[in-house]
């Protein structure tokens, strides 16, 4: 689906946000400037984390934590991990991933296509996202919620 505004990435957002359930994995992946975070950000606002609460890129903290009305969003950016000597896996289970969300908690990640597994099984959704000109950009979902999310 195109996004041709930034407004649209956000309505995306608010459908996604409707969709999800305690514990479920959002996989994030296109290339530096698509728009991940941007998305994030109206996931995470949607799922009741308040507006003045900044949501940003976890790239340097690798994990943020927010509360949102019906449970706990753990965005992460695994962006700075997939060249881990130790290994993805590894990293993943230092930063606690898994056992976040089998307390319930959303997790919303980044640069996570490799991580699914480590990450406590399939996704519940894969957002796709690439630049289309200079605002717009093109969506693809995939994964059990994608068709939820479009109707």
């Amino acid at each position: 689906m195109l996004l041709a505004t930034p407004e649209e990435t956000d309505a995306l957002g608010r459908r996604i946000a409707a969709c999800l359930e305690p514990g479920d994995l959002v996989l994030l992946s296109g290339g530096l400037g698509a728009g991940k975070t941007h998305l994030a950000r109206a996931i995470a606002h949607a799922l009741g984390v308040p507006e003045d609460e900044p949501v940003t890129s976890p790239t340097f903290t690798l994990v943020q934590e927010y509360q949102g009305t019906a449970s706990a969003l753990v965005h992460a950016d695994l962006y700075r991990l997939l060249d881990s000597a130790a290994g993805l896996d590894v990293e993943i289970a230092r930063l606690g991933l898994r056992e976040r969300r089998a307390e319930g908690a959303i997790l919303l990640v980044e640069w996570g296509e490799d991580a699914a597994t480590a990450l406590g099984g399939e996704a519940d959704l894969v957002v796709a996202l690439a630049p289309r000109g200079e605002t717009s950009r093109e969506a693809t979902l995939s994964g059990p919620r994608s068709e939820r999310v479009r109707d």
